[in-house]
């Protein structure tokens, strides 16, 4: 009976575990080493008065990724993982004013004509054909394409596709190419801030970005139980077929023999023989050398710097009269300065914009007399220098005084609260000084600067949000699929 191909997956954030089920349904022989108690990378849970609160990533969209990923193995995700499509996507606030996007786009067109006037509505409308045009243009062409490069995306885009990217100023930035269709700068303001999404500031990263928005438009589910359910399902599928998951393990060396990746050394210097590896956690840990020297060539060095890292703040509170939604964001009047701040000062913005979930609300309910939140505020990935308690103080104040100016009242120091800052980010994720999205996507060429599934050694593989096609859940778990796929061709050939 022929050997069975030995995979090991590095890391087990939603790329590794979604490329350890594939693997597995394949029938290799697969084992995931994780070094936390549990799976799921930056999707986690944290504990506030014995109530378990989302603290990683809480907006669910692109429910079709997960859909096929568990088609392709004989499963159904709807039996496995319940969710709920939300009718109003986002809460916003300024001040006393708020307004709601919601998933009937006729709804967010009137609910814009109200708040601001019916030019600007009719301007949304526009907005909303252009990223439709945007995201459909690329789907193929460069999101779902495994090793894209400018020449392979322009051939695959065609004529109509080539005019569209055209159409929005390509080589703008995101804040720019918003000002034709967003004359009211609060407008401008919100649909700038998916450039955070992927942990980079809309001053400088790509028009092209517009397309979350109407990623985000075509829905937003919240999942039963917790974002956490996804990777934990993943995992449990991966393991009743027959893969093995190692917690709390640490990975010391990547080991390379005549050019090709042949096992893993661990902690406590145990030596795993792999034919292929695939490395699930932020490229930079590679070329930093910190899993051996071996590897510090596997990918070239990103010329963008790092993404946003955060402060976020994991609470269980009572008593919120305010009416939230389950997802809010509190903006500021100085947008600019917040990224100035980040990226070209390297401190924490004096003028936060803050995000809320708010996750006992699905939608306009009452919440439970004691409710979970999570708050997000975007900060430097500076978690490898000295902390700065001060520093982390004083925007926590900041954060405070926003909410106000909207009527809630949290208390952040509270010891129902739980803080994590750059710092513990890169302690979690080590050689990204807390940085949560790989590299900035700044420039319009930075998209293509992300390595492939593919690294330069034979038999490791890549798979995450800093490698194409790029950071969030849904982009992650198409990573470690493209990862799973690449092997299984390269493992074709070989045969």
């Amino acid at each position: 009976m022929p050997k069975k191909h030995r995979v090991v997956i590095v890391g087990g954030g939603i790329a590794g575990l979604s490329a350890c089920l594939e693997l597995a349904h394949q029938g290799l022989d697969v084992t995931l080493i994780d070094q936390g108690v549990e799976v799921g990378g930056k999707i986690r849970q944290l504990q506030s008065q014995e109530l378990g609160i989302d603290s990683g990533p809480t907006v669910f969209t692109m429910r079709w990724v997960f859909e096929e990923l568990f088609k392709a193995c004989d499963e159904s995700f709807d039996l496995h993982i319940k969710s709920t499509p939300l009718p109003i996507l986002a809460r916003h606030f300024w001040g006393q004013e708020k307004l709601d996007l919601f998933a009937d786009p006729s709804l967010s067109t009137q609910a814009i004509r109200e708040f601001s006037n019916a030019k600007q509505a009719e301007l949304f409308l526009k907005f909303c054909q252009t990223t439709k045009n945007v995201y459909e243009s690329l789907e193929s062409s460069y999101i779902c394409a495994k090793r894209p490069t400018l020449t392979s995306m322009l051939k695959g885009l065609g004529l109509k596709g080539s005019k569209t990217l055209m159409g929005i100023g390509p080589f703008k930035n995101l804040w720019d190419a918003l000002e034709y269709y967003f004359p009211d700068p609060r407008l401008r303001q919100l649909f700038a801030r998916y450039a955070t999404y992927c942990g980079s500031s809309p001053f400088l990263a790509p028009a092209t970005l517009m397309l979350i928005a109407h990623v985000e438009l075509q829905g937003v589910w919240s999942v039963d139980g917790g974002m956490i359910q996804i990777p934990k399902k993943i995992a449990e599928l991966a393991i009743s077929r027959g893969a093995k998951i190692i917690h709390s393990e640490t990975i010391e060396k990547i080991t390379i023999t005549n050019h090709q990746a042949t096992g893993v050394t661990l902690s406590d210097q145990t030596f795993l023989p792999a034919d292929s590896i695939i490395f699930n956690g932020d490229v930079s840990a590679l070329y930093d050398g910190l899993l051996g020297d071996d590897v510090k060539s596997a990918v070239p060095k990103s010329p963008t710097g790092r993404s946003l890292s955060a402060i976020t703040w994991s609470v269980s509170t009572s008593g919120i009269t305010l009416p939230l939604t389950r997802h809010n964001v509190f903006f500021d009047q100085e947008y600019a300065n917040e990224f100035k701040d980040i990226f070209h000062l390297q401190t924490f913005p004096k003028t936060p914009t803050v995000y809320l979930c708010a996750q006992d609300r699905l939608n306009n309910e009452t919440a439970p007399d004691l409710e979970r939140m999570l708050l997000l505020v975007n900060a430097p990935a500076i978690g490898d220098s000295h902390p700065n308690p001060s520093e982390i103080s004083r925007c926590q104040d900041q954060v405070q005084t926003l909410l106000s100016k909207s009527g809630l009242t949290l208390d952040l120091s509270s010891p129902a609260t739980v803080r994590t800052t750059p710092w513990d980010f890169h302690q979690r994720f080590p050689a990204t000084g807390g940085a949560l999205y790989g590299m900035a996507t700044h420039g319009w060429m930075s998209s293509f600067n992300r390595p492939s599934s593919q690294s330069s050694i034979r038999n490791l593989y890549l798979a995450g949000g800093s490698v194409h096609p790029g950071p969030g859940v849904p982009m992650a778990t198409l990573s470690g699929r493209m990862a799973a796929a690449t092997l299984m061709e390269n493992l074709a050939l070989t045969k």
